[in-house]
């Protein structure tokens, strides 16, 4: 699979349904269609993690690939995304100059609860017809 240059990738827990939103969420306020979209399951994901030494049994929510090899895990990928959503999403960088093990100790919080607060499919939902192009996995 040729992975896109010039966008960021998104690497999410597939199963997980208040991934599956987030990622929706995204889609929905990526207007200048910056990002790309894998499960961490996937083959594709599991390549990207291996090749920059993640550890996915340590981070297994979120992470965001740059273009190139610079990479944001837990809270930061969060922080770093909604600077490319539209809307008013992009003041929440604001929150970057709080010390990021503050804020990945709510990000783990939420993290660790997310599968008993919203629930977990059995296999990664597939994404609508209009959302496909923005699947590196499917």
């Amino acid at each position: 699979m040729d992975i896109p240059e010039n966008k960021k990738i998104v690497l999410f827990d597939g199963v997980c349904n208040f991934c599956n939103a987030s990622v929706r969420f995204i889609i929905k306020r990526d207007k200048k269609d910056k990002f790309r979209f894998a499960s961490l399951q996937s083959d594709l994901g599991q390549k990207l993690t291996r090749e920059r030494g993640i550890d996915t049994s340590e981070i297994d929510s979120i992470i965001l690939i740059d273009p190139g090899n610079a990479y944001y895990i837990k809270s930061t990928a969060a922080l770093e995304i909604c600077k490319d959503l539209s809307g008013l999403y992009p003041a929440l960088r604001l929150f970057l100059v709080l010390p990021e093990g503050f804020r990945n100790l709510i990000y783990d919080f939420v993290a660790r609860h997310r599968y008993q607060w919203f629930g977990k499919s059995e296999t990664c939902p597939m994404p609508s017809e209009e959302e496909q192009s923005k699947f590196l996995d499917t």
